[in-house]
This record gives structure tokens, sequence and C-alpha cells, in this order.
């Protein structure tokens, strides 16, 4: 897959999921609203940040690596919500699925950028 697809795919697919998710987190219970809600949103926006920059970057593995590592903490923080039932296991199951499929996107851009 070149550079350019990986491109293509991610950001929209990234796009989408946060569509998806800032409905999901102003339901939260106002007591975890603020903490937890308000630390997804931000590191799915700097993600996306991340990929927008490396887009228009000669070198993109620092950033790329860079939004791999929000997503991952991205990751944990979701498992925190989930087990602190500020939603179901449906949501829960959806979130973890889209997250691995883009953490798969941003590997395969970060291979492809290295061969580049």
């Amino acid at each position: 897959m070149s550079e350019e697809t990986s491109l293509m795919q991610v950001i929209p697919k990234l796009l989408d999921f946060i569509e998806w998710m800032i409905p999901v987190l102003d339901k939260f219970p106002k007591s975890r609203r603020f903490f937890l809600g308000d630390k997804i949103e931000a590191g799915l926006l700097d993600i996306l940040d991340k990929l927008i920059e490396a887009n228009y970057t000669r070198d993109k593995t620092v950033l790329l690596r860079r939004a791999n590592l929000q997503l991952e903490k991205i990751r944990y923080l979701l498992r925190i919500a989930y087990r602190m039932r500020c939603f179901d296991v449906r949501r829960y199951e959806f979130c973890s699925k889209a997250l691995v499929e883009i953490g798969r996107m941003i590997g395969g851009w970060i291979k492809a950028s290295g061969r580049a």
C-alpha cells in the first residue's frame, strides 16, 4: 500500500470515528465527562492533528509514531471509561475494533514512510 493510499484511508477513518465518538462522550456521566471525556476527545483530535501534519512533512515517521503512541493512550482511557461503566460493551467493542484498524493503518504508513 502506498503512502498516499494509507493517508487517504486513515484520516477519513479517524474522522468517522471522532464523529461517532463525540456524541458517545457527551453521554458519559457528568462526574466522568470532564475528566475522561475531555481527555479522550482531545487525544483523538491530537492524533488527527499529527496525521494532517505528517501529510505535509518530509520526515513523517516521528509524527506518525507520536500519533500511534497517542492512539495507545486513547485505548487505555477507553478501557478505564468502560470499566467505570461510562458506556456499554457494544460501544466498547466498536471502539476497540475501530482503534485497531486505525492503528494498523498508521503502522502501515510508518512502514511505507520508512522505505521512502
